[in-house]
Formats: structure tokens, sequence, C-alpha cells
């Protein structure tokens, strides 16, 4: 089992930045694959960022490249989100998750999930 944390969101402007951690523990963190997603009301959970098990490959969606960076510390346990210039249509509750093999961006086999943290941007 991987227990996932999420901490750092909250209410911000338009424009303003925020990071997002995601604490694991359990296994050895290192094994896994980890993935960020966002699910707006009345929405499905979307893949937002992933990052492999060594941190050296990143994916993200359209949708944020250039303004959202994922990275991991494996010493820590921890994986990050690095939101900038964020939008209103950003505001959604962000999950971290956690799975050993595939596609970083396919959603189905994310073996473990956080609860997830609520970020609100306003316009």
């Amino acid at each position: 089992q991987v227990q996932l944390v999420e901490s750092g969101g909250g209410l911000v402007q338009a424009g303003g930045s925020l990071r997002l951690s995601c604490a694991a523990s359990g296994r050895t963190f290192s094994n896994y694959n980890m993935g960020w997603f966002h699910q707006a009301p009345g929405k499905e959970r979307e893949f937002v960022a992933g990052i492999s098990r060594s941190g050296g490959f990143t994916y993200y969606a359209d949708s944020v490249k250039g303004r959202f960076t994922i990275s991991r510390d494996n010493a820590k346990n921890t994986v990050y989100l690095q939101m900038n210039s964020l939008k209103h249509e950003d505001t959604a509750v962000y999950y971290c998750a956690a799975k050993r093999w595939g596609e970083l961006r396919v959603i189905n086999d994310y073996e473990y999930w956080g609860q997830g943290t609520q970020v609100t941007v306003s316009s």
C-alpha cells in the first residue's frame, strides 16, 4: 500500500501561483510513476501532469504546458506541482496518484490516490 497526502491548495487570484505537494508513505516511492489530476464540479477527473520514477521524464496536458511544472524528490518521498499563471478554469480539486507501470497520462491504471486538495482561482 502507498498512502498519498496532498497539500498546498487554496484560493489565489488569476495570474498567481501555487505549489502543491504530495507526500507518500508506505512502499518504496521511487518505484512509482506519479501523476497529478484535477476534477472540476460536474466534470470527469482529468490528467494534468506526470513524472517517471527517476524524474527524468515528464508529461503535461496541453492546457498546462508552459505554466505548470511537476517534480519529485525521492529522498523526501514527495512529488510537487508548481502552478504559475493560474487561470479561473484551473479551479478544481487536485489529486496525486501513483502507479508502477503504464503511460503517465492514462488514468485508469493508477493504483493509489490521495484525498485531493482544492484549488480555487478567482477571476
